[in-house]
C-alpha cells in the first residue's frame, strides 16, 4: 500500500519527499480544505496525500549523486550554500541553473539559451550559459 507520512518513527521504505513539489491550480483549493496539524500549520504531506488518494500524484526519483538538505535550520543553510560554493568553485558547474536545465531537455534552443544568457554576461552567469553553447 502506497502512502506518505510526516516524518514517521518507523518508516515503511527508504525513500523521503526532499521538497520539490510542482502544482496544477487544483492545491489551492486542496489547501483551503485542509485542517490544521498538531503543530498548528497546513503540511505539504497532506496535500500531497490528498493527490494520492485521487491517484493525481507523480513521483520522480532524484538522480543518483543528487544531493539534498533540509535547510530549516542556519546550520542546514550555511552547508547546503558551502555545498553549491564547492560544486561552483570546483566542477565548474551551476546548481540550480534553470536555463541550463531546459537547454540540456531540449526545450530551449541554442539560440535561445544565447539571448538569455547575453544580457546576464556582467555577473558571469551569462559567461557560463555561452561556454555551455562550446
Amino acid at each position: 500500500m502506497l502512502s506518505i507520512e510526516e516524518k514517521p518513527a518507523r518508516p515503511r521504505s527508504r525513500y523521503a519527499v526532499p521538497g520539490l513539489y510542482f502544482y496544477d491550480a487544483d492545491v489551492v483549493k486542496i489547501a483551503r480544505g485542509l485542517r490544521p496539524s498538531a503543530r498548528g500549520e497546513l503540511e505539504i504531506t497532506a496535500v500531497n496525500d490528498h493527490y494520492l488518494r485521487e491517484g493525481r500524484l507523480r513521483v520522480s526519483m532524484m538522480d543518483p549523486g543528487a544531493a539534498w538538505w533540509d535547510t530549516g535550520t542556519v546550520g542546514d543553510i550555511v552547508r547546503a550554500a558551502e555545498y553549491v560554493r564547492d560544486v561552483d568553485e570546483h566542477h565548474g558547474r551551476k546548481v540550480g541553473c534553470v536555463e541550463e536545465a531546459a537547454w540540456r531537455a531540449g526545450l530551449i534552443s541554442d539560440a535561445q539559451l544565447r539571448d538569455l544568457a547575453l544580457p546576464l554576461r556582467s555577473s558571469g552567469y551569462g559567461d557560463y550559459l555561452l561556454a555551455l553553447l562550446r
